[in-house]
Parts: structure tokens; sequence; C-alpha cells
């Protein structure tokens, strides 16, 4: 088997191409842009607002449900037919949004998209990358779900603008995202996605330099490595990474309400409230930036990756906490505590590979990540109800950063198992 192609090019590099598809378009769309539609389809409706964002609850938790089965058909099958039909299911789910007529009917589009995002947002890139890449799997990973935050940076703006088109073009704005995620990901998951380089008769990118630096026939052996999942499963480092992922889901959850802290300043500080949505929009760079650096640090040291981005987290959270009448300091904070954010998708599949190896990752992978989508569909209540506590803001900065205390702990503990 050959290495390179013609030319140098690497076959994996389509395969990154495919995965930033993947998390540009049908990802980006669904979970980046769904606030955008909240408030005008309540309104259309006439409904709470819980009402209508009860079907992204029921979103996450046909995540949580699915995962052990997509990552175990991820594992066994075509990678092709399964992000094929992952991502139907999200564009059809989009396009089923913009003709929905009653909440219910929200509920089960919602359940749709859930189902079809779980291999999509947790498993697709972690799992190519690992297969195709023996270098650079942070920098690849961290790229590739980077394009989460600008997928959102790139069709909010869009999807506002067809939403205020008309009185109902909150269902133009669904019914374009849902061709948009059909069409610009389709062509990648049929067409050049494959789900190991022996597909087309290649080594792993970077094998050839791990052969010379090893001087070893067999490059690959020490990548492919790894514990199944029953044994995983059995192992408390296996816990340890699971309570890793919800605890930074949790944490990850803050971002939310970033936005209403800085207008909670309106009669103090009306120049920072004023402001809201710059914050909002410095943690979201931070969470795009952040997810590279921490590939490129992580590529480096998995435990140094942890300290960087958890110590990102600390200094933006006291920045905001301590500092919010300086605009500039609570911008920085707000940025750095997107780095943080990052971690959530780029931190915990590399713990996972570090830990358990590559051999049955997916499988275990998708275990894990249940914890963090179930956590996912209770956090933003949780948090609401710490705010609206008598601790208010500063008792949720206090949450974060022990949630992060949580996160280093746990991980360091995983890490000291790995067999």
């Amino acid at each position: 088997m050959s290495s390179n192609q013609k030319g140098g090019f690497h076959y994996a590099f389509a395969i990154v191409a495919s995965c930033i598809a993947i998390t540009c378009l049908p990802c980006a769309l669904v979970l980046s842009c769904a606030g955008i539609f909240f408030t005008p389809v309540s309104e259309f409706f006439g409904v709470p607002r819980a009402s209508f964002t009860l079907y992204f609850s029921i979103l996450n938790i046909m995540m949580m449900l699915t995962l052990p089965m997509a990552g175990n058909h991820l594992s066994r099958l075509d990678a092709r037919k399964v992000l094929t039909g992952a991502t139907l299911l999200a564009g059809l789910g989009l396009i089923g949004m913009s003709r929905g007529n009653s909440m219910p009917w929200f509920y089960v589009c919602g359940a749709i998209m859930g189902v079809g995002m779980a291999p999509l947002i947790y498993l697709s890139v972690p799992t190519l990358i690992n297969a195709w890449c023996v270098k650079r799997v942070g920098f690849f990973v961290g790229l590739c779900m980077a394009f989460t935050g600008i997928g959102g940076v790139i069709f909010n703006p869009i999807g506002t603008a067809l939403i205020q088109s008309g009185p109902e073009g909150w269902r133009t704005a669904y019914l374009v995202f849902g061709i948009i995620a059909l069409a610009g990901t389709l062509p990648f998951t049929l067409f050049v996605v494959r789900s190991k380089p022996e597909d087309k008769g290649l080594l792993p990118y970077g094998a050839d330099e791990l052969a010379t630096e090893a001087d070893t026939s067999s490059p690959a052996a020490a990548e492919v490595e790894g514990i199944p999942a029953a044994q995983a499963m059995r192992m408390p480092a296996f816990y340890a990474l699971a309570v890793f992922c919800g605890v930074i889901t949790l944490n990850q959850t803050i971002y939310q309400f970033l936005a209403s802290y800085a207008t909670s300043f309106a009669d103090t500080l009306p120049a920072i409230a004023a402001a809201s949505g710059v914050v909002a929009s410095a943690a979201m760079a931070g969470q795009a930036i952040g997810k590279v650096v921490l590939g490129i640090i992580n590529d480096k040291s998995i435990k140094l990756g942890l300290f960087f981005g958890l110590g990102c987290g600390a200094v933006g959270v006291l920045l905001m906490w301590f500092l919010p009448s300086t605009l500039a300091l609570l911008l920085a904070g707000a940025f750095l505590f997107g780095v943080v954010y990052a971690m959530t998708t780029v931190q915990t599949p590399l713990l996972v590979r570090s830990v358990f190896g590559s051999a049955d990752y997916t499988n275990i992978y998708s275990r894990i990540s249940m914890v963090g989508s179930l956590m996912s569909a209770v956090a933003a209540v949780f948090w609401s109800f710490v705010i609206d506590s008598p601790g208010g803001f500063p008792l949720m900065f206090i949450g974060g950063l022990t949630c992060m205390a949580v996160c280093l702990v746990t991980s360091l503990f995983a890490l000291g198992q790995k067999a």
C-alpha cells in the first residue's frame, strides 16, 4: 500500500474537506443556527418560547439515545451509507420544520434531526480523522470542528435576513437551510468519504514518517492498537471520561448566558449592556480559534492541551466576573471562555483516543458522548435556575470554575489509567 498519491496529495485531505462540509453545513445549520428561530416561530404561533424550544431538547435526547447505535453502525458499516443517511435525516428535518403547523410537528422533526445529528456532530470527524491520520490528528479534528462555529457565523445572518423577509420568513429560512445542508454535503458523503485508507489502497496520512522514525515495517500498528469497548466500559477511566464529557458540556452552556450577563448591567453600565451581542460574538470567535489551537497543542501533549484550555477558561471567567466594567477585558474574558468551550468537541475525543486507543474508538466514544448529549438537554435549564437564584451570575461563575476543576481532576485520572 502507498502512503501518498501523485504529487504528494494524500486522500486524507479529501476526508478532511468532507468533515468540514459536515460540520459547516448540517451541523451548523441544525445546531449553531437554532437560536435565530426561537422567537419568531414561537411568536408566529402565539405560544411560550419554551413550547417551541422543547423540540431542541427532544433533538438532544434523541442524539443521546441513538449514539450507541450510530457508533456501532459507523464502526461496522460503510461510512458513506451511515453519513449519507444521517445527512438526509438532518436536511429533511430542516425542510420539515418549514412545513410545521403545530408544536407536535416540530417535535417530530426535532426527533428526526436528532437521529441524524448523532453521528454527524459527535462521531464523523473523530472517527474519520482517527482512521485516516496518524499525525496531526489533533490539528485536523480541531480544524474540522471549528467549522461548527464558522458555519454559525456565515449562516446566522443569512437566516436572520430570510426570517425578516416576511411574516412567514422563518419557513423560507428553514427550507433554504435544508436545501443547503443536502446539496452541500451529500456529494461528499456519497462520493468522497471512505471508511479507512485501505479502501483506497493507502496507508494513513503520516504513516511513512512514523515508519521512518520507528524503523519498523508496520508503521500503523501502534495506532490501531487499543482496548475493546466491552473491556473499556469496565475501567474506571471510562467513567472518569464520561464525567469529563458531561461536566465540560455543562460548563460550555454558560456561553448561552453571557449576553444576558452583559445586559444585566443596563442600569449601572449601559455601555456594557449595549455590547451584549459583541460579548457573545467574542466567545464564538474564541471557540472557533480555540479549536484549531487546542488541536495543535494536543498534537504535542494531551496534558498541555488540558491545562491550556482549562486555564484559558478559568482566566476568562475571572475577567468577566471581577472586571466587567472595562469592555476590552470583558471581551477578552468572553474570548478566553470560548477556548474552554472548544474543549467539548476537541479535547474529549482526543482524550478517548489517548486513553483507549483507536481499535474500538468509535464504539467507546459514542457511549461516552451519550453523557454530553444528555447534559446538553438539561444544562440550559440548570443554569437558568442558578441565575434566577439569590446567587445570580456570580454563582454561575463559581459553578463554571467548579466544573473546570472537576474536568481537570477526571481527565488527569483517566490519563493516569492509560493502558
